[in-house]
């Protein structure tokens, strides 16, 4: 799985093609590939293992003319990389598949097509979907209908690019779980993975809904729905510019990133769940053996990451039943270590090249550790290409020093791996359907969110004359006012610090008074009741309360207390949703104070060194 460019036109297409791939390279990969059908309708397949350059390279040797064609990034799911297991997959030599996602029931179809006949070349999941299109191709004698048959047989997530050298002006495509974006030209029309890849070539796309299926020509697109029913998508026009490092409407990058998450969410995802469980395998080729025996997990991170981590632990203890710890990579580099048995080391951060825990990650591959998992926002980063496995998150760049988005995105990889990890521990499928249902909630929760902008934004005018703030949280509520902490103190300056409700008592009340604001989060959880009672010890001292609630948690607005009545969560995403309004409160706080909101004094996005 990875990236996915396509292209029907009166033109060769190699280089539309090329450049496409390029413009996906920010997703992480391991091979390139692409499959043209010529003139002589017969189909010229380059793969590369590496970089978009080395295939480049390959094309420009022995070019891949032609006016229809696919390519493919491919992140390792199925069989290590390598240029067999590279895409495009062909069946025979009329017909070639790209494929993003992962085939559930590949092993049984594998077995099927053997036995058929087909002889299998690679270790992939995405070369039985190549024989099964070529074995119903010659039962059907269209690719249209192929294809269609062919997914009808599939379980998992996927999104297909199908071309037949019998059939050589038109490609037909389909997605399930998987994103696919269709470009629009004149007398030309092209796919992808994302719209980025097209920007060259167009700026009007039609998005493929779950089930759809199309089919592709250069001066056609027909489109039909999971019930082969002929629908019409669509047509909308990209208006946010071709350049990420551009604000658009945005007067902070920092504001821009915390308006792309429900987007950057839902692309960490897809691909890597149906619609109701995790798909193991996207997190890797070993993940099911890494995962099989694991006992403990050791997280280490810094900053925004750290706190990442510190909400995991509480989701893999709760589901996965695996005693997690969590430690600041700056200081467990410099300790001695006990390690557990089968302990899985898991590293998060926004770069890859934090330098602690990257300093961590290889003190810990001569330790002993079971392996090294990394969550990371940059293919290709050293965290990356040192791990055993990786998730990448799909956060896109993230231009603003106070992380938003990477953080949310972090949690949602961080989310999947419980999942997968908590299966090889016992978590039963209703379990597992519920949170997956939950986690496709997501996008539209933070919307909602959003929606809050303009009250907080008032909100926010109480902190501008103050020089201390409090944040509390009970539970996995407590990293979350962590991070709200933090946000705080990164941009406006104003000192900040975040504890568990429960601790007031012991040192933090000393503090309170009238011009000490007291931010804290409050879900409808199993923890309510006694949460409620910390904040009356709060507002018995003259504190002034800001409460982020549900709505169903019945915290009632009152002189010196200001509730933000928020909607019911699910309590394990909770965290995810919850963090989105503590952005956008120390946003406005910044913003009226006159800070550098994107570059705070003193930072770096990136901390290379110690």
């Amino acid at each position: 799985m990875c990236g996915i460019v396509g292209a029907v036109s009166e033109r060769d297409v190699q280089e539309i093609l090329l450049e496409g791939l390029r413009r996906l390279e920010y997703r992480g990969y391991d091979s390139a590939g692409m499959a043209v059908v010529d003139s002589a309708r017969n189909i010229h397949r380059e793969r590369e293992l590496g970089k978009v350059a080395a295939l480049a390279g390959a094309v420009g040797n022995n070019p891949c003319d032609g006016t229809v064609g696919i390519a493919h990034t491919r992140w390792a799911t199925h069989g290590e990389p390598s240029q067999l297991n590279a895409h495009p997959h062909m069946s025979g030599e009329r017909l070639a598949v790209v494929h993003n996602g992962i085939i559930e029931n590949y092993q049984e179809l594998r077995d099927e097509l053997k036995a058929d006949g087909f002889i299998f070349t690679s270790q992939t999941d995405t070369e039985v979907v190549a024989h099964l299109i070529e074995q119903q191709y010659r039962q059907t004698g269209t690719l249209l209908e192929a294809v269609k048959s062919c997914v009808a047989r599939l379980s998992g997530a996927y999104a297909l690019a199908v071309v037949h050298a019998d059939e050589p002006d038109h490609l037909v495509v389909c997605r399930e779980g998987s994103p696919l974006v269709l470009g629009v030209g004149i007398g030309e029309n092209f796919i992808a993975s994302d719209q980025l890849a097209l920007l060259p070539v167009t700026d009007r796309f039609m998005f493929l809904e779950e089930g759809d299926m199309a089919d592709i020509r250069k001066d056609q697109i027909r489109i039909w729905d999971r019930d082969h029913q002929p629908v019409e998508r669509t047509v909308s026009r990209f208006e946010h510019g071709t350049d990420s490092a551009d604000k658009g409407e945005y007067r902070h990058f920092m504001l821009k990133e915390i308006y792309e998450q429900p987007r950057v969410i839902k692309a960490t995802m897809e691909g890597r769940v149906t619609a109701s469980r995790v798909l193991e395998e996207a997190l890797g080729t070993e993940a099911g053996h890494l995962l099989e025996n694991v006992r403990h997990v050791q997280i280490i991170a810094c900053g925004t990451s750290y706190h990442a981590g510190m909400v995991a632990r509480y989701w893999i203890e709760e589901l996965a039943g695996v005693p997690c710890s969590v430690e600041v990579a700056s200081e467990f580099r410099y300790r001695k270590h006990v390690i557990q048995p089968d302990t899985l080391f898991l590293c998060i951060s926004q770069s890859g090249e934090t330098a602690d825990t990257l300093a961590a990650l290889r003190q810990a591959k001569e330790a002993g550790f079971r392996a090294a998992l990394a969550i990371c926002n940059v293919p290709g980063s050293s965290l990356v290409r040192e791990s055993d496995l990786v998730i990448m998150t799909q956060a896109g760049p993230e231009i603003g020093v106070a992380s938003t988005k990477a953080f949310t995105t972090q949690l949602t990889a961080l989310l999947l791996f419980t999942l997968a990890l908590a299966r090889h521990n016992g978590l039963d499928e209703n379990t597992e359907s519920e949170i997956v249902s939950a986690m496709h909630q997501l996008p539209g929760q933070v919307d909602q969110m959003l929606a809050l902008d303009h009250e907080i934004a008032e909100l926010s005018r109480h902190f501008m004359d103050k020089h201390h703030s409090l944040f509390l949280g009970r539970g996995s509520m407590f990293p979350v006012a962590l991070e709200g902490a933090l946000k705080l103190k990164e941009i406006s300056y104003i000192h900040a610090e975040a504890y568990p409700a429960g601790e007031l008592k012991h040192g933090p009340l000393a503090l309170v008074d009238s011009e000490m604001p007291v931010v804290t989060i409050a879900p409808n959880n199993d923890l309510i009741e006694k949460l409620k009672s910390n904040l009356e010890e709060v507002r018995a001292r003259g504190g002034e309360l800001f409460v982020f609630a549900d709505r169903d948690a019945s915290v009632k607005s009152e002189e010196g207390v200001h509730v933000m009545n928020l909607p019911s969560l699910h309590p394990i995403t909770a965290p995810i949703v919850l963090t989105v309004p503590l952005q956008l409160l120390s946003y406005h706080v910044a913003v009226l104070k006159g800070t550098d909101v994107d570059q705070p004094r003193n930072l770096a996005k990136s901390v290379t060194v110690e």
